[in-house]
């Protein structure tokens, strides 16, 4: 499975900062027509660019993918049907074929056995669900709205398989999956994990003069008085001064909304991933857009005539050197050649489930045990 990671997926999807040609050159909007309540932050806008795959990041973000699949009913060990199988590249099935992927997965689709040092991933499942196993003994079934992180620091092993559980209709499956750095000082921390249960996570909602609605589900950060639950603990997220926030902002067609400034000194991004028309203070934003913004100032928003969602990524840059190679983060070469030594030599502490690709049972509820044998459900 590392071979798999470093010749595609994982290993080829690690280096996501852009390059500055492919920047798109903003057009001044007029204004002689436009409430003054659209032009907030006029300034703002540093860059506008098309969203590659994995989408762009900054510092002291790595790595933004979002997975949309439209995956068939499931057969009777949760995988799809055998003829979809047809044609696909399994064990690196990143293609998009019939609008669904297997990923590294060769029975169910997902990402099967494989390790993490010196970063933390984020995973947040807007839709569907996601089978968790890994080397600390933690497991978990989660989704829709529930959010996985992971502190990988010093080392660890982890499985991600989306099991298939109806037979009689489809099973989309929709995901963020953002990868934050550690410091130097954490990159070799004891990995830790932790789930924040949708309903933990608050939705702030916005009505604007004119009724329209929108809404900001706070996963880290903190929005109007809204306080996302807490970080890992070794997390950037947890360090004072950090100012990380990720927010996934839904919009109404037409609903305006200003998103209050940032503390200066931060990276700010907002991901324009579902709609069209989205204008940010006072710029037209082509669908499916990367837009870089100045934190200093209120940025309005204006959904366009469809619900508009976007999701913003902040955070105060950590400014150190970043070695990466496939599914280790360091801060040099000689760290990266002594994480692969480390994991051949030690397997980050071995893996204690019977399959790569660990599911559970069809009819299992959403749950999680940690590491220490306690059980978890999503609070009512």
């Amino acid at each position: 499975m590392l071979e798999l990671l470093l010749a595609s997926g994982a290993g080829s999807l690690v280096g996501c900062t852009p390059s500055s040609d492919r920047s798109t050159r903003l057009r001044p909007v007029p204004t002689s027509h436009e409430p003054p309540a659209d032009r907030t932050g006029a300034d703002a806008v540093v860059t506008v660019e098309p969203l590659t795959r994995p989408w762009q990041t900054r510092d002291p973000f790595l790595f933004c993918m979002h997975h949309d699949d439209r995956y068939p009913p499931g057969n009777p060990v949760m995988g799809p049907p055998p003829g979809s199988l047809a044609g696909r590249q399994m064990g690196r099935d990143f293609a998009d074929r019939d609008g669904w992927n297997m990923y590294h997965g060769r029975r169910v689709p997902g990402f099967p056995r494989h390790p993490h040092r010196g970063f933390e991933t984020v995973t947040l499942v807007r839709r569907g669900l996601l089978d968790h196993s890994d080397s600390l003994g933690a497991t978990a079934r989660f989704g829709r709205g529930d959010v996985q992180w992971l502190t990988a620091g010093g080392g660890i092993l982890h499985a991600e398989m989306f099991p298939l559980l109806r037979t009689e209709q489809t099973n989309p499956l929709e995901l963020f999956q953002i990868w934050l750095n550690l410091p130097a000082a954490h990159k070799m921390v004891d990995p830790h994990f932790s789930m924040l249960w949708a309903p933990t996570i608050p939705t702030h909602e916005v009505r604007d003069e004119a009724g329209k609605r929108s809404q900001v589900t706070v996963v880290a950060g903190r929005f109007d008085g809204v306080v996302a639950p807490d970080a890992p603990p070794r997390s950037w997220a947890s360090q004072p001064g950090a100012d990380v926030a990720m927010w996934s902002i839904a919009m109404e067609p037409g609903a305006r909304l200003t998103l209050p400034a940032g503390p200066e000194g931060v990276n700010r991004s907002l991901y324009f991933f579902e709609g069209r028309g989205l204008r940010v203070a006072g710029r037209e934003i082509p669908a499916y857009h990367h837009v870089a913004v100045r934190p200093g100032s209120d940025l309005a928003l204006t959904a366009g005539p469809v619900d508009n969602e976007i999701l913003l990524l902040q955070g105060r840059p950590i400014g150190e050197p970043v070695a990466r190679h496939g599914p280790f983060v360091m801060n040099s070469d000689a760290e990266i050649r002594q994480a692969y030594a480390d994991y051949r030599r030690t397997q980050f502490g071995g893996w204690p489930w019977t399959s790569e690709e660990p599911v559970h049972p069809r009819g299992v509820e959403r749950f999680a045990r940690r590491p220490d044998g306690s059980m978890e459900t999503p609070p009512a």
